[in-house]
């Protein structure tokens, strides 16, 4: 597997990471647990060192989990571990929190629910319009004095916020959504990111699976994908029929559709590293494509058909 340094961070991670979105029941329904724990194992063994999280997933379900997993096989002290906030979940209701005094809470009860005593990556889930980032700066410097800390970024901000934000605290990484079909970051935020050497943990490469190769016009899902107009009618049959053109490029770089799509994601150099959602060890099947690139015209041809296959369907 090989390995990036994040941003200017000192943290030397896979590029592929581990994501525990799917242990969210909200958006993915139940599933098995002793899958998913088999899955965090072999992806130790496959040599992804790299796992995100966030106290929002299942309200603290995801974190406890890891941090369980992570601690019962010994693993916890030779992986690089980040999680976010951004949610109060003290309240019946949840709504955005970035203030200080929250920031403190929020991260004290993630290291409780992760078992540890530091985290990697401390990450704002999202931007918060009612943000004060000298608040933010004073409990990053406290969280980081303590040792609770060692690095932080942030999610889903453009790069006027970034700038905002770097000019009162260290933001080493941004994570921000990236595949084939949602490419809008490579028009201003990768090339800041790049520009200022953050480091970039893209999600949803595989676009919830979709990405994947494995779905057949008319299948139907019973999680949240089932109200995305993605995933239905004319719209879900032209993006299929769109990877149908991609399996013979895939075909010659000797790769799956979801390793080859996920590698379009991972050649882009603004992108440090991909979040792939696992729900079980074979979701991992992907993975070897982090040991290499595509060829620049495989690239762009791959782009432009799905470009076309994205296209709102015609009335």
């Amino acid at each position: 597997m090989q390995t990036t340094r994040l941003g200017n961070t000192d943290l030397t991670v896979s590029r592929i990471c581990f994501g525990t979105w799917q242990l969210s029941p909200r958006f993915w329904g139940d599933i098995p647990l002793n899958e998913w724990r088999e899955a965090v194992q072999t992806a130790l063994g496959l040599g992804i060192n790299f796992f995100d999280t966030a106290d929002a997933y299942g309200d603290g379900f995801s974190e406890e989990q890891l941090g369980k997993v992570l601690n019962e096989t010994g693993s916890r002290d030779r992986v690089v571990l980040a999680t976010k906030f951004f949610w109060n979940l003290e309240g019946p209701e949840r709504y955005p929190n970035t203030r200080a005094d929250y920031l403190t809470r929020a991260c004290e009860a993630s290291l409780r629910r992760l078992g540890t005593d530091r985290i990697d990556l401390y990450q704002i889930h999202a931007w918060d319009a009612l943000i004060r980032p000298d608040e933010v700066a004073e409990a990053f410097a406290k969280l980081h004095k303590a040792g609770k800390v060692r690095w932080f970024g942030v999610s889903n901000w453009n790069a006027r916020q970034m700038a905002l934000g770097r000019r009162h605290f260290p933001l080493a990484t941004l994570q921000p959504k990236y595949n084939l079909l949602h490419r809008e970051v490579e028009k201003e935020i990768f090339p800041y990111c790049q520009e200022h050497n953050i480091g970039t943990l893209v999600y949803s490469p595989l676009e919830r699976g979709l990405l994947g190769g494995l779905y057949t016009p008319g299948q139907t899902f019973a999680d949240s994908r089932g109200k995305n107009p993605q995933f239905q009618g004319k719209r879900f049959e032209s993006l299929l029929a769109g990877l149908e053109q991609l399996r013979p490029l895939a075909a010659e770089c000797g790769l799956t559709i979801a390793q080859f799509t996920l590698r379009w994601v991972l050649t882009h150099p603004g992108v440090s590293c991909a979040i792939l959602g696992v729900k079980a060890a074979r979701h991992l099947d992907a993975s070897p494509a982090a040991d290499g690139v595509l060829p620049q015209d495989v690239w762009h041809r791959a782009a432009e058909i799905m470009q076309e296959a994205n296209q709102p369907p015609s009335v």
